[in-house]
């Protein structure tokens, strides 16, 4: 998705509000045509991208599909599969089939217990919404170490930035290997200062991605921490 016009500061609206003219203009997500202006119909962001205007709502659930990578949790243990908090309306589910490890039955709990974390892909999401995860794949393994931030769905363009400029950015900073989920977790991982580092950075990508000074912000933050070599 893209972050719309590079370097405007998004323009907050609420719902009714009027958010221009239609001219020239198609109308995207989170917005209605009246007497020839565009209106939003949500609480957000107004983004404007190859001629269409959209509302990004300030909150979003994350709804899964087929393909995600997603950070979980285990919520629950079975002697078959996993159940896994994936930060949505509904539990995925990762039967011992599609886990990367050898399972006998009943020994579920030997791999991955209640809390652990783990990089997982969303292999298919049915018509009840039952989500299936698997773990069978390159990279997608339990996550042992480093810590997992958890940020508005709806803000992960803003920590990636255009072309990942952002996440590159804070990943060539910081040290560490940063890997974001589709469903509002990241993974970090490296020293405690690094940690400590994207974290903070993650906040300031989080509440002022959108905003002009953004860039300001970022190469302040980079001075708390010299990169290794530097000294």
């Amino acid at each position: 998705m893209s972050q719309g016009r590079s370097g405007a500061e998004q323009r907050l609206v609420t719902p009714g509000m009027a958010i221009g003219s239609l001219s020239g203009m198609r109308v995207g997500s989170g917005a209605v045509t009246h007497n020839g202006e565009i209106i939003a119909t949500k609480l957000g962001w107004v983004r404007e991208f190859n001629g269409t205007i959209s509302v990004d709502p300030i909150s979003s659930p994350y709804l899964p599909r087929s393909g995600d990578l997603v950070i979980g949790t285990v919520a629950e243990v079975r002697n078959n599969l996993w159940f896994m908090n994936i930060n949505g309306s509904f539990q995925g589910l990762l039967p011992m089939s599609l886990a990367p490890w050898k399972v006998e039955f009943g020994q579920a709990r030997q791999h991955m217990n209640v809390g652990d974390s783990a990089l997982a892909r969303v292999q298919e999401v049915d018509e009840c919404h039952n989500v299936v995860l698997t773990m069978k794949g390159v990279g997608l393994r339990r996550l042992s170490q480093g810590a997992v931030v958890e940020v508005p769905v709806n803000h992960l363009d803003r920590i990636r930035g255009a072309n990942n400029a952002n996440l590159d950015r804070m990943k060539d900073v910081s040290d560490c290997r940063i890997i974001v989920g589709e469903n509002g977790r990241v993974w970090v991982d490296g020293d405690d200062m690094g940690i400590a580092w994207a974290r903070e950075a993650l906040e300031i990508a989080k509440e002022h991605g959108h905003k002009e000074g953004f860039d300001s912000m970022m190469k302040q933050h980079e001075k708390k921490l010299a990169k290794k070599g530097d000294a």
